[in-house]
């Protein structure tokens, strides 16, 4: 009896001659792949969305001359440490099963387009450059942008109308550090076409940009003082669940701000007991909790567990300070209403310093 012919699998290769492997993990549900860690989902930067803007980054610090590249490496979120003039890329940025995680439980993606992606990169190619050649440590970079040993804020209240700082990344971020304004001057001196001197002509913030442009020139084919190329806080060693490290995140924005929110509470609540059946506020949140949350997540488009976890967090002070609810509840919930937006809005502003209310 003739046999029916098998089917071959296809050997087939896609044209850049390597085989795509499918990631068997991002079929999963959220809540399945929410209890994997990074460490174990195979990523790699090569192939993934972020090789391509890392290689135009290069591209464009070799047009302007600097022999210098700085080396990348997977991590949790986006930094440039002291010490190592290198990249950190968010592991989240490598493949967009993970950038739809990362937006339900944080309301955003930073570096999640092509436009918002490059202009982080540059940023942070700002902070390895002052890394690599020590620029922090001359005196004109000290009088130019400031002091970089000065605190680093966890706020800041920007002036959106100064003409001291260049115009880059959202809020205004020049304005929040020293090391943030030099790497947000490098990031406009390096996009290509930016016409940086005709944009900030007659600006304090074109000194900030010439002096970049001198101080690179003067750079051109120099190597970096700072050669150290190991990775900081790499994604391998990071051993939490994609679930434990959004508690952390939520619980690390909802908490910076710990005694500002119990101050609030105080002033929407009580501890004095005026009357034998007055409500517990823990109790008065549990109760009206899903319909604050609905409200606050319709009005602002927020993930819906980024919402329920500070909402949680409301909860758990207003039951650890002991208060009572007290005159008009509706009153009461309008408060607790506006403390949530404000909450939720800073969360999504993600790490770094905040914006000050």
């Amino acid at each position: 009896m003739r046999m029916p012919p098998t089917r071959k699998k296809s050997t087939r290769k896609p044209r850049n001659g390597t085989v795509r492997r499918r990631r068997w993990w991002t079929r999963l549900p959220d809540e399945k792949l929410l209890d994997l860690r990074p460490c174990d989902l195979g990523l790699t930067i090569k192939r993934s969305p972020v090789a391509r803007p890392l290689a135009r980054l290069y591209r464009e610090m070799e047009r302007r001359g600097l022999k210098f590249r700085p080396h990348y490496w997977i991590a949790m979120e986006w930094f440039s440490p002291d010490g190592v003039p290198g990249i950190a890329i968010p592991f989240y940025l490598l493949h967009p099963r993970l950038k739809r995680l990362e937006r339900r439980f944080m309301g955003e993606v930073e570096g999640g387009n092509a436009e918002s992606l490059m202009k982080i990169l540059r940023h942070e190619a700002g902070h390895a450059v002052d890394t690599a050649y020590r620029l922090r440590r001359r005196q004109q970079w000290r009088e130019t942008f400031g002091a970089a040993s000065k605190r680093y804020p966890r706020h800041y209240r920007p002036r959106p109308g100064s003409k001291r700082y260049v115009q880059h990344l959202d809020s205004w971020y020049a304005q929040s550090h020293p090391t943030e304004d030099f790497a947000e001057s490098f990031a406009v001196w390096l996009t290509p076409k930016s016409a940086w001197r005709r944009q900030y002509a007659g600006w304090p913030a074109l000194k900030k940009l010439e002096y970049v442009d001198q101080t690179m020139t003067e750079l051109c084919g120099r190597r970096p003082v700072v050669q150290a190329r190991h990775h900081v806080e790499p994604i391998k060693i990071a051993r939490r669940t994609l679930r434990e490290h959004y508690a952390v995140m939520l619980r690390h924005y909802s908490g910076d701000d710990a005694d500002k929110i119990d101050k609030i509470l105080h002033r929407v609540f009580t501890r004095r007991r005026s009357r034998s059946n007055q409500m517990r506020a823990s109790t008065f949140l549990r109760r009206n909790g899903p319909r604050l949350r609905r409200r606050v997540t319709g009005r602002l488009d927020a993930s819906d567990y980024l919402v329920k976890e500070l909402f949680d967090h409301l909860i758990e002070r207003s039951r650890n300070l002991r208060l009572l609810v007290r005159g008009e509840k509706r009153k009461a919930v309008r408060r607790v209403e506006r403390l949530l937006v404000v909450l939720t809005l800073k969360s999504q502003k993600g790490a770094g310093p905040w914006l000050a209310l």
